[in-house]
């Protein structure tokens, strides 16, 4: 064993891999089309999900695996959302290993958090859906809750959901919420079913990135939202993306930032030379195609080897 590690400390030899996947948001409906026309496999979506998981357990090499939000889809009618959540979870429990989820939206849209994040194992305080985890000595992951201030998921009068309904009215002119007619640039993520990271939340990220520079470790921030507007559509980034950029870009242990939520995916790398991956969806794979894979991690970069629909991405680490 020692000798592996050697090599893989040399960089031939992943320090160790993990399974992705993204937006599966599956739900026992006809299939249907996005705001802007793009088909969705709603019932697909979850043979994406079993064939994944088939694949992750077959080398019996990855370590974990990690979901990037969206497990069911906002139209799954309302008395099917608890069924449906426990069903889509129970394929992910099939993984031989750890499974770390995040929440999007369309989780949201279906269940409150009190319900959801025990479903979804997320260690949680007060409700908030932020946590880390270190699978490796040299290696830290962190998990960002992109809906920590937002107008859904949180009880009607609950101070998050208010800061978050007061924010939008400020923002966004439109009755309607989710449109960014009118809005300019930027501007155009003002929109109900994206979120922000609260002031809490940015404090525990300065805290957690200064402990990971002390440890000489490299960080990897997921997030359901992206926050790179190089790496996405603006109509998909997360509000304050600017001020959570700010606080990564005061250290230099981030290497790579991983998201979802836009489903056609992207990648860019921005000034300071971070990596950012946006992660194609699964459910908008026509039947018979996928959208998943696994990352190698290496010490000095993050191979995304994917499969079918999702792209393989070499993301070599900024020095």
């Amino acid at each position: 064993m020692g000798s592996a590690n050697a090599l893989s400390r040399q960089g031939n030899l992943p320090i160790l891999s993990f399974g992705i996947i993204s937006d599966v948001q599956h739900a026992d409906i006809p299939d249907g089309r996005s705001f802007i026309g793009v088909p969705r496999y709603y019932r697909h979506s979850i043979l994406i999900l079993q064939r994944a998981v088939q694949r992750w357990n077959e080398g019996k090499k990855h370590k974990f695996v990690i979901n990037f939000g969206d497990i069911v889809d906002g139209f799954c009618p309302k008395d099917q959302s608890l069924s449906t959540v426990k069903k889509v979870v129970e394929e992910f429990e099939k993984f031989d290993g750890p499974v770390y989820h995040m929440i999007g939206n369309h989780c949201l849209y279906n269940l409150p958090r009190d319900n959801l994040l025990p479903m979804l194992k997320i260690p949680s305080e007060d409700g908030c859906a932020y946590y880390d985890f270190s699978p490796t000595p040299e290696f830290r992951f962190v998990v960002l809750d992109g809906y920590d201030i937002s107008a859904i998921g949180w009880p009607q009068d609950h101070p998050k959901r208010l800061e978050a309904v007061k924010f939008l009215q400020e923002k966004n002119p439109n009755s309607e919420k989710n449109s960014p007619e009118g809005l300019v640039g930027l501007e155009r993520r003002f929109l109900m079913f994206n979120g922000a990271v609260g002031k809490e939340q940015l404090k525990w990220l300065d805290g957690i990135l200064q402990e990971a520079t002390n440890m000489r470790q490299k960080v990897v921030i997921c997030c359901h939202l992206p926050l790179d507007p190089g790496s996405t559509s603006r109509e998909a980034l997360l509000w304050n993306f600017d001020e959570v950029m700010d606080v990564i870009h005061k250290y230099n242990c981030v290497k790579v930032c991983i998201a979802g939520h836009d489903h056609k995916g992207g990648h860019s790398i921005d000034t300071h030379g971070i990596h950012h991956r946006v992660l194609e969806a699964a459910l908008e794979c026509p039947p018979g195609t996928d959208a998943f894979g696994y990352m190698d991690l290496y010490n000095d970069k993050l191979s995304l080897i994917g499969t079918d629909r999702m792209e393989s991405t070499e993301m070599c680490f900024n020095p």
